[in-house]
């Protein structure tokens, strides 16, 4: 039985992972460690509030004291570091916050992990997962193959180059101290509880509020989709299968335009409030709700600096090797990410004007600071 630590818990990927692990695993101890940021909600948590395996603490992943407590107090053999920066527009605004979470904070992990772990021998066997993305390896052109765990990193945002410095340390200290650590590079999650500053929850929360739906530069750019239950999918065999020092690649399979995403969404919308009359009352500034249809909102704005054209991941190795791969088909995990975003209405309102913090903060009965 494994005794968890998950750092950034309580934010998009994080939080997914926590109710999936709970949901998979019943009875493990998991402990969540979140500095809640921004992009950091509690009520992201809050339907397992109440289970006793659960254990939230507020804290910074750079207080490396705080980290070797937890872990020594908890008897925690197994860490999963989902905390990052990881908006792309926000490091090129401002890279210094991605270098102190990314970079520093990685280290602090991983130095709190060799003194408990290897100097102190405080369990007899241990793992440090660290989750990393497709960002490290750069951008493909059009006909180039996908990336593999082999491809050489070229980052180009600061975002990505904070990433690639955080898995070279985590690679460092598997070679040079022994610690037991796997990486997994992830394309692009989407699903529930994802902030609404990234592409998807962005175009459906102003797709119902009848908002522009704005698209970078031409809308070419290339992505690999990967709906973030498959993801928290991939991570669980990596744990429970993956060999120490190994990279791991996990991707959706399903590459899209960024264009053609947004146009799928909106037909998604568009038969949505077509299907269910209520929807019309209840977002009535929607396009979807007349004849005009949801494609009438898009807006191509200015391309963002640096834009990598495309990503791809090439996941055979997980599939080889643990018997891994993707099963959800990304059409219905459009519509069901569709789907959560108008049953949870006040989540993402919440967020929007601010009083999220209010109810993603109350005092959790069960998890304690």
């Amino acid at each position: 039985m494994a005794r968890l630590l998950v750092t950034g818990g309580a934010g998009f990927i994080g939080a997914n992972f926590v109710h999936w692990r709970l949901r998979e695993h019943p009875g493990e101890p998991l402990v969540v460690l979140d500095a809640l940021t921004y992009a950091g909600n509690l009520a992201n948590l809050e339907t397992v509030r109440d289970r006793a395996e659960l254990r939230f603490v507020h804290g910074d992943i750079r207080d490396t004291a705080l980290i070797e407590r937890l872990l020594r107090e908890q008897q925690l053999d197994t860490i999963v570091h989902f905390a990052a920066e990881s908006h792309v527009d926000r490091s090129i605004i401002g890279p210094d916050a991605f270098i102190e979470t990314n970079v520093v904070g990685t280290h602090s992990l991983l130095k709190a992990a060799r003194r408990v772990w290897l100097e102190e021998r405080a369990v007899p066997k241990h793992r440090f997962h660290h989750v990393s993305t497709d960002e490290v390896y750069g951008s493909l052109g059009p006909a180039d193959p996908p990336f593999t765990e082999t491809t050489r990193y070229a980052p180009n945002s600061p975002y990505s180059a904070s990433k690639a410095a955080s898995d070279h340390l985590v690679r460092a200290y598997q070679h040079t101290y022994g610690l037991a650590t796997t990486i997994s590079n992830c394309s692009n999650n989407f699903g529930p509880y994802q902030f609404p500053e990234k592409l998807i929850p962005l175009t459906i929360v102003n797709m119902l509020e009848g908002k522009a739906l704005p698209v970078y530069g031409d809308g070419e750019n290339v992505r690999d989709w990967l709906h973030v239950t498959e993801h928290c999918r991939g991570i669980d065999a990596i744990l429970a299968q993956g060999a120490p020092g190994q990279v791991y690649n996990i991707g959706g399979g399903c590459e899209l335009r960024n264009i053609d995403l947004v146009r799928s969404l909106c037909s998604v919308a568009d038969r949505a409030f077509g299907a269910e009359p209520v929807l019309r009352a209840r977002f009535p500034r929607s396009l979807a709700a007349s004849a005009a249809g949801c494609a009438g909102s898009i807006t191509y704005v200015q391309d963002r600096p640096g834009h990598d054209r495309r990503y791809a991941i090439d996941a055979a190795k997980l599939e080889r090797e643990l018997g891994f791969r993707c099963a959800t088909a990304v059409e219905r995990a459009l519509q069901e990410t569709f789907d959560w975003y108008v049953q949870h209405q006040s989540w993402w309102r919440g967020i929007l004007d601010g009083s999220y913090r209010a109810l993603g903060q109350r005092p959790f009965a069960v998890l304690q600071q």
